[in-house]
């Protein structure tokens, strides 16, 4: 059996709860997490030209995973819309990213990264209930077209209900891991992973060592499945 570790993980622009930024903390529980694909949020900062908050430069050495080969939001930004997928090396040569732009009322956009036997689309959705909808309805109607039944979207999905909010997910298994948000007393479940219902799902959990507490406000989330 071959087994896939997946992950995600918004970085908070590499800050932790309260600065300074020190990249090296998230960078250290990615390693310590050893997903062969993680989604991350927050890799960018917010203001101005949106530089990069997780220097691409330290992330190989550091990981031993490659960032996911895209049209950012700027040249001098890692990801867009503030996320991007680490990928093994082995994995990133046959992978394909598309960005899918996403509705709602602040900017906002999914990234699909397309495998030979897996999709695994990364999200950081809305604050607003009402475009969290929209953005996952548009998420599914997409993946129908574009991805074959092997799916796997996850991230920061921002809803703290169990049920409310991810009704376009009925067609999916929604796995929770547990309360990721604040990472020093986490209370809220708002990093899911969704998959398809064939999927075959072994492990999950939320990642708390490697200092994960002080690297960023979320903890990491992640899952093992056996892979297609």
């Amino acid at each position: 059996m071959s087994l896939l570790r997946l992950a995600s993980y918004n970085l908070h622009k590499c800050r932790g709860l309260t600065g300074p930024h020190a990249p090296e903390r998230n960078l250290a529980v990615i390693n310590a997490l050893k997903p062969d694909i993680i989604a991350l949020q927050e890799v960018d900062f917010r203001l101005g030209a949106r530089p990069e908050a997780l220097p691409r430069r330290l992330i190989r050495d550091a990981t031993g995973l490659v960032p996911a080969d895209m049209t950012t939001t700027g040249e001098n930004s890692l990801g867009w819309h503030g996320q991007t997928i680490l990928m093994r090396p082995d994995l990133a040569d046959q992978a394909v990213l598309r960005r899918l732009p996403l509705p709602g009322l602040e900017p906002r956009g999914a990234v699909v990264l397309r495998l030979p036997r897996l999709t695994v689309i990364g999200v950081h959705l809305g604050l607003a209930r009402s475009s969290r909808r929209a953005q996952l309805a548009r998420i599914t109607a997409q993946a129908a077209r574009i991805a074959d039944d092997n799916i796997v979207l996850m991230g920061d999905f921002n809803e703290w209900h169990d049920s409310r909010g991810l009704e376009s997910l009925a067609g999916f298994r929604v796995i929770a891991p547990g309360p990721s948000y604040p990472a020093p007393l986490p209370q809220f479940r708002f990093d899911r992973i969704a998959m398809s219902q064939h999927l075959k799902l072994l492990k999950h959990g939320v990642f708390t060592g490697a200092q994960a507490r002080d690297a960023s406000d979320h903890l990491p989330i992640w899952a093992e499945i056996e892979q297609p």
